[in-house]
């Protein structure tokens, strides 16, 4: 069935006009723990049959890779990374698609910029000076990236540093221990710390879902870090040997959901890890569109953890444009 694009009539706006209210968290409820069931083979059924039921063709999809251009954190976690790989990233964050291309979509002279540039500590202050004055927000990588396995004091002053030298969003690793022992409320003190520490940086929470063996574990560890006060929650640190899967995206958005009907608050998403492809993203969108909304379409709510996705969306639009596919290495990133 042919999917209508909800974006074709508007411009792929960097952000919601009114972004949610941020979530204040709760008081931790055991009992909204223990209730939560998960049944796998419904969840991949539900999966499996997205491509076939979901497509979009020509423009439309033109229009939905361009929104999700506006929802990538444009991400570098290399050891090899340095200043001046920074600096290109977020120059390509800041001009993501080549402007003639742009402008034989209709798109020449409007906005468009990635949803943030996503580092280690040591390269913050690098992109929050390469990045100003383009509303691109800077996310830092913290407490311990990607183990978690630091000392909890030293967590928290990573956090603390990082906000310091201006990353307006900070995604952390849980302890993954905590979930696999059934410890909630261990991991819900220590998420609220983070929180703590976060001060008006935004929060992400990375389960490293990969590491967590089952998806009841990965919901119950959803739902505790938002009722810790989790602005967002996150798939994979893109290090596990299983990063992000739709089965995963499905379980978590569903905990989304029973958390916005109980509390009112609209959390956000990130997958991360493994979506490389055009393709792949699509699949994305679709499932966060059918199961939360239009809303969860912009990167007030929906973000992409991804380097070299940003190089195939360009390489498709330009097919689109031009009806031949280049190489990649017109499209570089960082």
């Amino acid at each position: 069935m042919q999917n209508p694009s909800p974006l074709a009539a508007q411009p792929p706006s960097p952000g919601g006009e009114h972004p949610p209210p941020r979530n204040a968290g709760r008081a931790i409820e055991m009992d909204w723990i223990d209730e939560i069931r998960i049944n796998l083979s419904a969840a991949e059924r539900r999966v499996a049959s997205l491509p076939g039921r979901r497509t979009v063709k020509k423009d439309a999809q033109a229009a939905w890779l361009l929104k999700a251009i506006t929802c990538i954190d444009l991400t570098t976690l290399n050891g090899d990374d340095t200043t001046e790989r920074v600096k290109r990233l977020c120059a390509k964050a800041k001009a993501p698609v080549r402007g003639d291309l742009l402008e034989r979509l209709g798109f020449a002279g409007r906005e468009l910029h990635t949803g943030a540039v996503c580092v280690y500590h040591r390269f913050v202050a690098t992109a929050v000076e390469a990045l100003d004055g383009s509303d691109i927000p800077v996310a830092a990588v913290s407490t311990g990236f990607p183990a978690g396995l630091v000392p909890h004091d030293l967590k928290l002053k990573e956090i603390e540093a990082s906000v310091r030298d201006g990353a307006q969003e900070i995604d952390i690793v849980i302890t993954r221990e905590h979930v696999l022992t059934g410890d909630w409320r261990a991991l819900y003190a220590e998420v609220r710390d983070f929180r703590a520490a976060c001060g008006d940086a935004h929060l992400k929470t990375i389960l490293a879902t990969g590491d967590l063996k089952t998806l009841r574990n990965v919901a119950k560890a959803s739902m505790v870090c938002m009722m810790a006060g989790a602005d967002f929650i996150k798939t994979s640190t893109g290090k596990e040997g299983v990063n992000a899967t739709l089965p995963v995206t499905l379980a978590m958005l569903r905990m989304i959901r029973v958390y916005q009907e109980r509390t009112g608050y609209q959390i956000g998403f990130k997958p991360a890890g493994g979506i490389s492809t055009a393709k792949d993203v699509l699949n994305y969108q679709f499932l966060m569109r059918e199961e939360l909304g239009r809303d969860w379409l912009e990167p007030d709510l929906f973000r992409i953890g991804a380097s070299s996705l940003l190089a195939d969306i360009e390489r498709q639009l330009e097919h689109h444009v031009t009806g031949h596919y280049s190489a990649f290495n017109r499209h570089p990133v960082g």
